[in-house]
């Protein structure tokens, strides 16, 4: 006799949450199964989840949410791993109103933060503006670059930004240079609350086909060197020699050498192509990923001395039975 399958109750929030926000035009959805829009296709729900209607819906759903309600922002999350238990709080993920790309005088393009990275740097060659081409490597949005400071190829978003357009926790706009913003290797110092809504970058005048040759470039090179075609994340861990100059080694020599290519936990496992690739092969759980991620850092340690920060960003909380995965803060955590 076959025994049914006990099929596991997905993880809720059970609160009031939604009746103490302020009336929007846009949506607000509770327990929104946000983990399966991910790259990796895991996580828990949004305790609450907002897509404001436009910039103003925005402004003033800030301005009135309480100030003790946490506020989370993604985009099209290709670099985030979002816990199993999922995210208290609000959950604001932009729309359609972020993602214009516009052509500017002297070789500028303004873009919304919803702007696929790949297509602002189709627009910018197309238009004759060279020196954006490496967003073209990057998986993600203009929002999400700039939080991290996100680049390929040699380049990254710091060299081409001249003002980043940004809303405070209490709705009211700021218009910050990267100076301000103390941007460095994939990091700046503007706090997690602050939402980036666009931005305007600045190239140089180029002749759109030499511009598209070094997009055709990058492209080939992603196809060969990157599982891109896998649920992943993008690059796991940064380069360490960024933070400590006399480490000459990448991330993945370091995670080659500690014998985690092909590494597997459950349904995580680092890439045979390339190793400091993190993919889901079709069952993983965010734990599974961030256990193994965990794993390759105390190996790499071990091993090289080495401390491998996390580039992927991880959020939320996991569920009550992977508590014992958290009893430590780990470090490079959102």
């Amino acid at each position: 006799m076959k025994m049914a399958r006990k099929v596991m109750a997905k993880p809720e929030f059970h609160t009031d949450l939604i009746d103490r926000l302020p009336v929007v035009r846009g949506r607000l959805t509770e327990n929104a199964p946000i983990g399966q829009t991910t790259w990796f296709r895991v996580g828990g729900p949004a305790e609450v989840l907002f897509k404001p209607k436009d910039l103003e819906d925005l402004r003033s759903f800030l301005a009135g949410c309480p100030d003790n309600v946490p506020i989370t922002v993604i985009g099209v999350a290709s670099n985030l791993l979002i816990r199993d238990g999922g995210i208290p709080g609000v959950v604001i993920r932009l729309g359609r109103d972020f993602s214009s790309i516009d052509l500017e005088d002297n070789n500028k393009i303004k873009a919304g933060a919803l702007a696929l990275d790949v297509n602002v740097a189709k627009v910018a060659a197309e238009s004759g503006v060279g020196g954006l081409e490496f967003l073209s490597g990057i998986p993600g949005t203009i929002g999400g670059a700039l939080r991290m400071n996100a680049g390929s190829y040699g380049s990254e978003l710091v060299d081409v930004l001249e003002v980043a357009d940004v809303l405070d926790r209490d709705g009211q706009m700021h218009h910050l240079t990267p100076k301000d913003m103390n941007m460095t290797y994939r990091h700046n110092d503007i706090p997690e609350n602050m939402i980036f809504v666009g931005c305007t970058l600045k190239g140089m005048p180029e002749e759109p086909h030499i511009i598209q040759a070094r997009m055709d470039k990058i492209k080939m090179s992603r196809a060969e060197s990157q599982p891109i075609k896998s649920q992943t994340g993008g690059s796991t861990f940064a380069n360490p020699s960024v933070d400590d100059p006399s480490i000459t080694k990448k991330s993945w020599e370091l995670i080659d050498e500690a014998g985690c290519r092909g590494m597997q936990i459950g349904g995580a496992q680092m890439s045979e192509q390339h190793c400091n690739f993190m993919i889901n092969t079709g069952t993983a759980t965010a734990a599974d990923l961030e256990r193994l991620g965990e794993t390759v850092r105390e190996r790499v340690l071990e091993t090289s001395g080495v401390n491998l920060r996390w580039e992927i960003r991880l959020i939320g909380v996991p569920l009550p039975k992977d508590g014992d995965l958290f009893d430590k803060e780990l470090k490079g955590t959102a």
